[in-house]
């Protein structure tokens, strides 16, 4: 009855001190991925009718052609122009893509635009069969 007893309570240690191991793993960064933003004439057509039906809300996507990953992100309407997105981070791990960017407001609001915009963004890189985190 003790080795039963302790058998269990070994076992339940093991897996507790697994569990421990495996929340605390790091994320551990491959490589920095060479990437292209993408002015909207050389978006791929079906991506861009997939960005036109999504761009008045905020989204993040992947689409990919066999040959380029692209990766995109939009923050839905905004009450002006003149936003920008900036590509803080895009790198490989392991087991995934890593990615993040950034709304940039504009520099100057002038009083009398009103004109709403959909600023998004669309990254060109490599084509990896990986899982895309946004972060």
């Amino acid at each position: 009855m003790k080795r039963l007893v302790l058998c269990i309570v070994a076992a339940a240690l093991a897996a507790t001190l697994s569990g421990c191991t495996f929340l605390s793993e790091e994320r551990i960064k491959l490589r920095d991925l060479d990437f292209t933003i993408l002015s909207e004439e050389k978006i791929p057509k079906e991506l861009k009718t997939i960005i036109e039906e999504k761009k008045k809300e905020p989204f993040q996507i992947t689409y990919t052609d066999k040959e380029n990953l692209y990766i995109c992100a939009g923050y839905g309407e905004q009450s002006t122009g003149g936003y920008s997105i900036a590509v803080n981070e895009l790198y490989l791990t392991d087991t995934a893509i890593y990615v993040s960017v950034s709304l940039l407001g504009p520099e100057s609001v002038e009083s009398g635009n009103k004109t709403p915009s959909y600023p998004y963004i669309v990254i060109k890189t490599e084509y990896l069969d990986q899982t895309v985190f946004f972060e």
